[in-house]
């Protein structure tokens, strides 16, 4: 059912220096930062041959990362990001085997334009996961 890794997200305290280190330090390929409102950070991605890093950043008071920087002041990795063809059948089917889909259970659209949903920590071995329909 899942595809190729779309991401791993860090939560970074400073997005700018974050930036910086992957841009300078690493030779990277950084994109420009994106507000987000509706989930509540701003984003970067770190373009790799391979996969990309998101850098996050919480965006607004009611941020859904602010406490998980609150907890992690030099910030941390944060989540994993699978591509699937077709989010409400794979999103039916974890669904069926038990997992839990975190919100309303219907996708929003994501950073790349694209629906999105995540699915339950302790469903995924201690990891947050999100599905990104391709």
């Amino acid at each position: 059912m899942i595809g190729n890794l779309n991401h791993i997200a860090i939560v970074v305290p400073d997005l700018a220096a974050a930036s910086e280190v992957y841009r300078s330090t690493l030779g990277a390929d950084v994109s420009d930062p994106k507000d987000l409102p509706d989930h509540g950070v701003t984003t970067v991605f770190v373009n790799l041959p391979n996969t990309k890093i998101e850098l996050l950043h919480p965006y607004g008071e009611n941020s859904p990362i602010a406490k998980f920087l609150e907890r992690n002041k030099d910030g941390g990795m944060h989540h994993i990001c699978y591509e699937v063809v077709d989010i409400i059948a794979a999103r039916d089917k974890l669904k069926a085997e038990g997992a839990r889909v975190l919100g309303d259970g219907e996708p929003k659209i994501g950073a790349h334009g694209k629906p999105v949903l995540f699915l339950h920590p302790k469903d995924f071995c201690g990891t947050l996961v999100e599905i990104e329909q391709v």
